[in-house]
């Protein structure tokens, strides 16, 4: 068996016959200067591991500390992520209630009267979709012979426009009567305004640029139970022609006094 105080005699003869370049291993006791070639086994005959060896050492093992951690840095990176987290769910919900209210406003529909139908048409065609709220005109129900569409004309006592309608009429339509139609305004295409069976009140209505395409007709007793802005428009109408009527009136009794 191999001691220690006679390793370094072994040493120095394996460094004589191999007569290489060496590993220097010092003793940690007798501070010996060794010098070793591989194979190591010729010497020792345990593997080739050099952390067997420990016992060669001079230096003092120094135990590793953890690295200390930057709490205000950490802090700082929790909060960067807390505002991504929040800026990215703000933009989330509005990008949400954008879309939501877009959709919205494409299916909200207003009820308007035919004065503003031509109005609003003329300003801006894209936006088309109403509801439509007036007076049935007395004598326009016509059903052309060329087309399976009902027509007739709603009327606000000031302006007229024509409403075509593919179905059946609801048991309360009336002419004179109110009525609130649904649907979409639209340009006159030749073949409508230039229809041969339409009757000579509607050529008023015809005059415009567009006409109304009903998907819904609402018939109404009377004005009562229209929608309140038709209802006042209509109200608002007849005082108007009331007053014109009466300047009218005025104007022929000024000029036969005059006369």
């Amino acid at each position: 068996m191999t001691t220690r105080s006679s390793l370094p005699r072994l040493l120095r003869a394996a460094a004589a016959y191999h007569r290489t370049t060496t590993t220097t291993l010092l003793h940690h006791r007798h501070h010996h200067t060794i010098t070793l070639t591989q194979p190591i086994s010729l010497l020792y005959p345990h593997p080739t591991n050099l952390s067997q060896f420990h016992f060669f050492s001079t230096s003092r093992r120094v135990p590793t500390r953890a690295p200390k951690v930057d709490i205000a840095a950490r802090a700082r990176q929790m909060q960067t992520r807390r505002l991504w987290t929040y800026a990215l769910t703000f933009s989330c919900i509005a990008g949400f209630i954008v879309i939501v209210l877009n959709q919205f406003q494409d299916q909200l529909v207003f009820y308007i009267t035919p004065e503003d139908a031509i109005n609003k048409y003329a300003s801006d065609p894209s936006k088309n979709k109403f509801r439509l709220g007036g007076l049935v005109l007395e004598g326009s129900v016509n059903q052309p012979a060329s087309s399976s569409e009902m027509e007739f004309v709603i009327t606000d006592l000031r302006k007229d426009i024509l409403v075509r309608y593919n179905g059946s009429l609801p048991d309360l339509f009336r002419e004179g009567h109110s009525v609130v139609v649904e649907g979409f305004v639209k340009p006159f295409t030749e073949e409508i305004r230039e229809c041969k069976d339409a009757k000579s009140v509607t050529m008023k209505a015809r005059a415009w640029d567009c006409y109304f395409s009903a998907t819904e007709v609402l018939a109404k007793h009377d004005e009562k139970y229209m929608p309140a802005e038709v209802a006042n428009a209509l109200e608002r109408n007849k005082k108007i022609i009331a007053e014109e009527a009466k300047a009218a009136e005025e104007e022929q009794k000024a000029a036969a006094a005059t006369g």
